[in-house]
């Protein structure tokens, strides 16, 4: 069990447990967390579950793959480097307390 800190797009912070295994896709889900969207359930064929992930835990990320890196060509907002599909980010011990941006529009 750890915690994943969601900031919306105005700035106000939500902070809610995550347990290791969900995506933070069903972690926002889960805890009623406004801004993500997920239209396909997690299936990687939407790109409205887009988050900024704070730089200081990308590198905790495994790569992005081909098909979630063509997804986010197509999100609502521009990608950045920070850029992930919640769907595709599995939770894990070791990324409590990590914290991502719900960008304005999905």
């Amino acid at each position: 069990m750890g915690r994943v800190v969601f900031v919306q797009a105005d700035g106000s912070k939500r902070e809610v447990e995550a347990v290791d295994g969900q995506s933070v896709m069903q972690v926002a889900r889960a805890n009623l967390v406004p801004g993500i969207v997920a239209e396909c359930g997690g299936e990687l064929s939407c790109a409205t579950c887009h988050v900024y992930v704070d730089e200081q835990w990308v590198g905790f990320l495994p790569a992005r793959s081909a098909d979630e890196v063509d997804m986010l060509e197509v999100a609502a907002e521009e990608p950045t480097e920070c850029s992930r599909l919640s769907c595709q980010v599995q939770f894990e011990a070791v990324l409590d307390g990590m914290v991502v941006t719900i960008p304005n529009t999905q």
